[in-house]
């Protein structure tokens, strides 16, 4: 693998690709390391780091923002605003027919999707900043905890009105360089942001796990974290890779004075089908009900309630079990749809060997794809419950790194990233990464 690098390096195009990548992810660093325009840093360090350790939304907050968003940085809305716009637009386009007739004219729909993407991204990064602002110039950002001091050095409307106007442009900004990436760089802008912005928080919580153990037992379970961590990588790697490829036989039939088609090939069905977005739907779902703690800490049946928000708690791993699993099978039921593809597959004459064109062959992928997704959906809530289990277990501190959302983000985007610079090694017939 190392040579691998060292050809790829060599191979001048190439070298200057992932350069590029590397200088735009500099860049990105340094904004979300920024802070944004009359916050006082110092207050705002301490705050947050003691809202981190006591309530788990913060942590989350800080793990997909890279540590930008408590630091009230210049990017501290981060590339949320775009995925959730994308997870947005993605559900609209099965439900409004509009957008499904762009999604099926091909390039041309498709960039006017992306257009109407980054619209939607700039009013939910206005309406996230004007809470976030807003909320730090009240004090509640961080309700419960005692600062020292104000959070903004002036919460006048003009100064909380420059900082949302940053907050956005940053978020702007963001898409831009996500874009540059896939453009002139080396794998899907986007998603290696999003890669970087996991991987930014990680020595802090390898040092929390070794500075929140005793004295006596830190080396052991620092080492047993590391290697249950190589472990469940290791899994992840083996199910993001596995799939379930159904045989398709093209007819051969006659075109002018051409002969087309009596192919075969294959159609992939992934295990884990849905990706992330489970994880994320079942998460945002759950904190819901925290943010309204921390918003109206006064209401007697919040206060009830709030004992089983805790991620140690066992009713809190079940409900959050069981909504994966029921976004998993909701995602992939609007994502794939096995009536469109039999009905693709008869236009062009294919068809699976020993099932009949149309219906039935809906019938089987339908069949198929239920069967298939079952052991992707558990291997999501299982992944997903690794850290809330490590802290009960392990007597950790909140910044659990290996597991949930950060492992999959993790291993997903490095190996998409690998696999594009295997096919440009493949090109110019190097030997590449995957042997």
């Amino acid at each position: 693998m190392l040579t691998a690098f060292a050809r790829a390096f060599r191979t001048p195009d190439l070298r200057k690709k992932l350069l590029f990548t590397l200088f735009i992810i500099i860049v990105f660093r340094i904004g979300s390391m920024l802070p944004a325009p009359g916050v006082n840093y110092k207050v705002l360090a301490d705050t947050a780091k003691a809202a981190k350790q006591s309530n788990q939304l913060y942590g989350l907050v800080d793990l997909f923002s890279g540590g930008a968003l408590l630091k009230l940085s210049i990017f501290a809305l981060g590339i949320m605003p775009y995925i959730t716009a994308s997870i947005i637009l993605q559900l609209l386009t099965v439900v409004i027919p509009r957008l499904e007739a762009l999604k099926k004219e091909g390039q041309a729909g498709t960039t006017k999707i992306t257009q109407y993407t980054r619209y939607l991204t700039i009013g939910l990064a206005i309406l996230q900043a004007t809470g976030i602002v807003a909320m730090a110039s009240t004090g509640q950002l961080f309700s419960g905890l005692a600062s020292g001091g104000d959070i903004l050095y002036d919460d006048g409307i003009f100064s909380i009105v420059t900082i949302v106007v940053t907050m956005v442009a940053g978020t702007a900004v963001i898409m831009w360089l996500g874009e540059l990436i896939t453009d002139r760089g080396v794998g899907n802008g986007m998603s290696i942001l999003i890669f970087t912005q996991v991987v930014a928080v990680f020595p802090a919580q390898f040092w929390g796990i070794y500075q929140g153990q005793p004295s006596d037992r830190r080396a052991f379970v620092f080492a047993l974290v590391i290697l249950v961590g190589l472990a469940i990588m290791t899994g992840v790697v083996f199910v993001e890779q596995a799939q379930r490829r159904i045989p398709v036989q093209y007819a051969k039939r006659m075109v002018g004075r051409r002969m087309y088609g009596g192919t075969s090939t294959y159609i992939p069905l992934k295990v884990n089908q849905a990706g992330i977005i489970p994880v994320i739907f079942a998460s945002s779902l759950l904190y819901l009900p925290v943010l309204a703690t921390q918003l109206w800490p006064n209401t007697k049946w919040l206060q009830k309630v709030q004992p089983y928000l805790q991620q140690d708690n066992p009713w809190h791993m079940a409900i959050f079990f069981v909504f994966i699993i029921f976004f998993t099978y909701f995602y992939v039921a609007i994502t794939f749809n096995p009536t469109e593809v039999a009905d693709n597959m008869k236009k062009y004459g294919g068809f699976i060997p020993g099932i009949r064109p149309g219906r039935p062959t809906a019938e089987y992928l339908d069949y198929v794809l239920t069967r298939i997704t079952s052991p992707g959906a558990l291997y999501l809530g299982l992944v997903a419950l690794i850290p809330m289990i490590a802290f009960s277990l392990l007597n950790t501190t909140k910044d659990f790194p290996f597991g949930g959302t950060s492992i999959l983000i993790i291993v997903g985007v490095g190996l998409d990233t690998v696999k594009q610079i295997e096919s440009q090694l493949q090109q110019r017939n190097y030997e590449g990464f995957l042997r």
